[in-house]
């Protein structure tokens, strides 16, 4: 078995594009979307529109429902907001809130967004300090929640990762297709830096009894998705895109 694993395209339509592309040569039996799909100041409609002429397996992300759950309150005081929901329209939102929490892709292979039961944790890193570290071995272990499958596929920090456990378990981020860096206020102020452009995702292939894993990052045009970010005012978007860095 020969799996693609995506996640955190956040409306990068260039990005994906090529990814999409990269996959494609390479053949694998099936792509899995491991959410925050349409977030971001670039062209939600238009990368929702190639996802819809694609076979992917997909699940939500944080983000996804931060968009479809958004207040009054919120779109008032987030123009990305705005701009994204009146740039969707309504058949993208009921997608979204259509698309699972999580999946059991197969006896061996699970899919989450964070965590296996919560999209807003960081599944491999600790960022309490200020600054990222891997999570020592126990305390990933209790993230896991008695999840057992021998596989897990996990997003939301855009950081390409691979972590075998003591349990035996593989515990795979392939990084992000669409933002390859950004900063946070929670749980404490830090950022993410991939430290170059590149969209990234990851290959997995079942070789006998063990499986390979493989990182991937892919050249796109991200001077024209930084163009995209500062038409609609996103500086920060424009140098984390331009640079994978956070300053």
């Amino acid at each position: 078995m020969k799996i693609a694993a995506i996640s955190d395209i956040h409306s990068n339509i260039y990005a994906l594009q090529r990814v999409l592309g990269d996959i494609k040569r390479r053949g694998v039996d099936v792509t899995v979307n491991l959410g925050d799909i349409l977030y971001g100041p670039i062209e939600p409609k238009a990368t929702y529109e190639l996802l819809m002429e694609n076979e992917l397996v997909t699940i939500r992300g944080n983000q996804d429902r931060q968009i479809y759950e958004a207040s009054q309150e919120e779109i008032e005081t987030n123009p990305t907001m705005q701009f994204i929901l009146k740039d969707l329209g309504e058949q993208p939102l009921i997608w979204m809130k259509n698309l699972p929490f999580s999946m059991q892709l197969t006896d061996q292979v699970f899919l989450c967004h964070g965590t296996p039961n919560n999209d807003l944790i960081y599944f491999l890193e600790s960022v309490e300090t200020g600054s990222t570290k891997v999570r020592n071995d126990e305390d990933i272990i209790k993230l896991l929640a008695g999840q057992t499958s021998d596989v897990i596929l996990c997003g939301h920090t855009h950081t390409p990762r691979a972590v075998t456990t003591s349990t035996k378990q593989l515990i795979v981020n392939p990084g992000s297709v669409g933002l390859p860096a950004y900063v946070d206020d929670l749980p404490v102020a830090h950022s993410i830096e991939n430290h170059s452009p590149h969209a990234t995702y990851a290959i997995l292939e079942l070789v006998g009894t063990e499986w390979n894993v493989q990182h991937i990052r892919v050249p796109y045009d991200h001077e024209k998705a930084a163009r995209a970010a500062e038409l609609r005012g996103r500086e920060d978007w424009v140098h984390f895109l331009l640079t994978g860095r956070a300053e």
